[in-house]
């Protein structure tokens, strides 16, 4: 993953690359059984060139720990790798521009289990425009490379936060139990 790393650093496919301070390619285990799919880089994130290392990303790291794992055992990555003005939403233009590149980091790591943070990456990367509150904790799959991976739709971390209520908190708890058992289901098999 390095040499896929290297290669897309100096990317200027959309507006986004130019105002970066850092560009934000996403980190854990390269053969992390689950990974996480965010929507962009916030100020955080792009001064320290790390995903979700700002508030949200410390819920994001309770979140793991909750169901049993460490940060480092999953893999964690957003679907533009650049920080977008004010911490807006990315753009389709703009997550177009970065989706081959998270394409081709699912290949490489082929997770078992893909949990999307957020409406944005479930749009860009499934394609469903449905909002997330609907969608969420319904299995989705996605297909890539003739293997099917499942996805879990949850709640982003920023989104908790903001809205930090019993139901909230429990449903995004529930949405990563299921993901966590299908991890450990396909590891017994």
């Amino acid at each position: 993953m390095p040499d896929l790393q290297r290669a897309i650093q100096g990317c200027l496919a959309c507006p986004l690359g130019p105002g970066r301070l850092k560009f934000v390619f996403g980190e854990g285990d390269p053969k992390a059984r689950l990974m996480f799919v965010g929507e962009g880089p916030g100020r955080d994130e792009d001064q320290a060139g790390r995903p979700f290392v700002g508030k949200a990303g410390e819920l994001l790291d309770k979140m793991i720990v909750a169901i049993g794992l460490r940060r480092e055992d999953t893999y964690i990555a957003n679907i533009v790798k650049c920080r977008p003005p004010d911490n807006r939403t990315p753009t389709s233009d703009e997550a177009r521009a970065c989706l081959g590149y998270l394409r081709r980091q699912i290949e490489l790591i082929q997770p078992a289990v893909i949990v999307t943070l957020g409406a944005t990456p479930l749009r860009e990367l499934l394609g469903i425009s449905e909002g997330i509150t609907r969608v969420r904790g319904q299995w989705k799959r996605l297909q890539m490379g003739g293997r099917e991976i499942p996805v879990m739709p949850t709640f982003h971390p920023a989104y908790v936060l903001r809205q930090y209520t019993q139901d909230v908190r429990r449903s995004v708890w529930e949405d990563l139990k299921a993901a966590k058992a299908w991890v450990d289901k396909g590891a017994e098999d």
